[in-house]
């Protein structure tokens, strides 16, 4: 369980292999995000600038957010986050790609006695089926901490 105090400026994680399918990438278009080019393979493989169907950027941060609560969050005394900033999608997401998730602390900040703010920058990379690397996501998020020694420390 990592608390508060157990974050340093620096840290660095890597964690998570997400694979993303055409059908997971319809679904979740046809219900948020229905541009045609998230919806329709034909049509986006024969007039879209990215040859092929691809994830929207909101169900690539989804994606991310999936990878960092089962690799990390659903292990710590998170108490939420208090927003993000510089969210970019970089890359497109294509069906056959494998996310994974860097973590990099920029910043701690101990907030009252119970709890602490830490600044987290995300990067989520995609190995494609050509087995190149790519950047596809990345933000920075304030998420809060319980503090293990109410303070203390």
């Amino acid at each position: 369980m990592q608390f508060f105090e157990d974050f340093a400026v620096g840290d660095t994680h890597e964690f998570g292999e997400y694979d993303v399918t055409e059908s997971e990438i319809l679904e979740f278009a046809g219900r948020y995000d229905p541009q045609w080019f998230h919806t329709e393979p034909e049509r986006a493989e024969a007039e879209s600038m990215y040859g092929g169907v691809i994830a929207s950027g909101w169900h690539t941060t989804a994606m991310t957010m999936r990878l960092l609560v089962d690799g990390f969050l659903a292990d710590s005394a998170s108490l939420g986050a208090k927003g993000v900033d510089e969210l970019r999608w970089w890359k497109p997401v294509y069906p056959g790609d494998t996310l994974v998730v860097e973590t990099e602390v920029l910043e701690t900040t101990a907030e009252t006695d119970d709890r602490g703010l830490v600044e987290i920058r995300t990067t989520t990379r995609a190995e494609r089926e050509s087995g190149e690397v790519e950047d596809v996501c990345s933000f920075v998020s304030y998420v809060m901490f319980a503090r293990r020694s109410g303070g203390d420390e």
